[in-house]
């Protein structure tokens, strides 16, 4: 019985106290022998331990073979090590082996499961490795695959020759593949057909069939203090309730925003965190002993060599996060250095960040939020380092509609990339393209604890727009030195007529002047 999964069996047998009790819907799911089965699960209810086990009873038992598809290689090999633990707990003989491999030119890694007779195979999700196999699937976290449908159409032809196939995600969204076979397939079993089972598994479904709820001290709580903690009704609906959220108003959807997220992809690199424990340091320093403390250029060692950086900073301070978003352009792509969340940081701490970021040689241009409490901290970087090099922007309904049309097309082309992150994929899908009653169209989000103030969508736009032309004229706080041409800033420009490149720029040596007892940075 599934239940009874043991330790090492003795001879001829097997114990018989499970090491992990299973909850009543992963007992069902372990038990669930129809051909196509779709596992609609809340969040942290035991979906990565419930869909592998069945999959491991079945190539341990029936010698069958698997392929499992994850969101990437991190989530893959993480996948393969509880089907590894489900193997040592049933007393079966298992390897984790590695194998590396390229399809069309592009280097991937496998993480394999070997058991006798019967091999697992992780594979990261693509529908270039989605092709080539013959075996039962597993997909795991579906929802969350980029290119959902491309995929879906590469991995189908695995299970032709009599195989099966389970899907187990929390939703996310309608526009996906998920949503289409959970719509499919549920009407399919509805109407009786043994080939198709759907289940869905809410936290309160979860609860009652033996999932425990602890706080971080050990003792017993409810759905409702996390509903109570969350403050995000659209977000309890979704990952605790399961529930597919119509996508109509909001501007970027799941599907989009999955299509540019990459799952190997840090969010903090360690120079980051590091440049943040020193600034909180020396701002401490500072409140004890009144002093200055310099902080040490060797922090950003790591970004010397990096060229082509552009920044977006979109600015809180006691109800919402300022975000610091770092992009560096390759091919044309904007792809995430890091995002440095500052939940209410004294202004301090975060001028000396922005200032040491700006101050990296790499640093070609920076846009910052300069509404409201924002134009003190855009002032001060425009003065210290230059209106070529930061561009100061008031978030008016134009400038807003501007910045939400540049990341979307970003997206859409995806020309960006990011790591995933639960909560960034929250922040950037909760803004929400509204017609007000003049039939202006304005871009906003309701404030949450979970998302803020789509703190995470304004700074990463704001990214974008530093490293792209803009359409529209923003409003600066300086000299009035006004942009003509892509890239071109100078006194110069405005009597010619004609721009310089931003690589013309840095070649003839111009530099922001420092101000007196000002930031030397590099």
């Amino acid at each position: 019985m599934v239940s009874r999964a043991s330790g090492q069996p003795a001879a001829g047998s097997r114990q018989k106290t499970p090491i992990v009790p299973l909850t009543d819907y992963q007992r069902a799911s372990a038990q669930d022998r129809a051909r196509f089965i779709f596992e609609l699960w809340a969040r942290q209810s035991g979906k990565s331990f419930g869909s592998t086990l069945p999959c491991v009873l079945g190539a341990a038992e029936r010698k069958e073979p698997w392929v499992w598809l994850s969101s990437g290689e991190r989530a893959s090999k993480e996948l393969i090590e509880k089907g590894a633990m489900h193997a040592r707990a049933i007393g079966a003989a298992a390897q984790i082996l590695q194998e590396d491999y390229e399809v069309d030119d592009r280097h991937f890694t496998s993480h394999v499961l070997k058991l006798p007779g019967a091999r697992i195979t992780g594979l990261p999700a693509n529908p270039a490795t989605a092709r080539g196999h013959s075996a039962n699937v597993l997909l795991d976290e579906f929802a969350t695959h980029r290119d959902s449908r491309a995929i879906w159409r590469a991995l189908f032809p695995t299970i032709t020759r009599g195989y099966r196939l389970r899907v187990c995600t929390t939703p996310l969204g309608k526009q996906n593949k998920a949503y289409d076979l959970w719509t499919d397939w549920g009407k399919r079993a509805a109407a009786g057909d043994p080939n198709y089972s759907c289940r869905k598994v809410t936290i309160y479904d979860a609860v009652r069939g033996g999932l425990t709820l602890k706080d971080h001290e050990g003792n017993p709580t409810t759905p409702e203090h996390l509903r109570e903690a969350l403050a995000d009704e659209e977000a309890w609906q979704q990952e605790y309730l399961c529930d597919f959220l119509d996508e109509a108003t909001a501007w970027l959807s799941y599907d989009l925003i999955s299509g540019i997220e990459d799952p190997e992809m840090e969010s903090m690199p360690s120079w980051a965190m590091l440049l943040v424990a020193e600034a909180q340091a020396s701002y401490a320093e500072y409140l004890r002993t009144k002093r200055d403390i310099a902080l040490d250029p060797g922090l950003l060692e790591d970004l010397r060599g990096i060229e082509g950086i552009y920044l977006g900073l979109d600015i809180g301070r006691r109800r919402d996060l300022t975000v610091l978003w770092a992009l560096q352009e390759t091919g044309g792509i904007l792809r995430s250095l890091a995002m440095i969340e500052l939940a209410r940081q004294p202004f301090w701490i975060q001028q000396r960040i922005l200032f040491y970021l700006l101050a990296v040689p790499g640093m070609r241009r920076a846009c910052i939020d300069c509404t409201g409490i924002g134009a003190q901290l855009a002032e001060a970087a425009q003065e210290q380092f230059g209106e070529w090099k930061v561009e100061a922007v008031t978030f008016t309904v134009q400038a807003k509609e501007a910045l939400a049309g540049a990341i979307k097309a970003r997206v859409e082309d995806k020309q960006a990339a990011i790591p995933i992150l639960p909560h960034v994929r929250a922040s950037l899908h909760s803004v929400k393209r509204m017609q007000t009653t003049t039939g202006h169209f304005r871009f906003d989000a309701e404030r949450s604890e979970a998302t803020g103030h789509a703190d995470h969508f304004w700074a990463l736009a704001l990214a974008c727009q530093a490293a792209s032309s803009p359409a529209w004229v923003a409003e600066h706080q300086g000299s009035g030195v006004t942009r003509v041409a892509a890239g071109a800033y100078g006194e110069g420009t405005r009597d010619e007529g004609r721009g310089t490149t931003d690589r013309e720029f840095l070649l003839a040596g111009a530099r922001a002047e420092k101000a007196p007892g000002g930031f030397d940075g590099f």
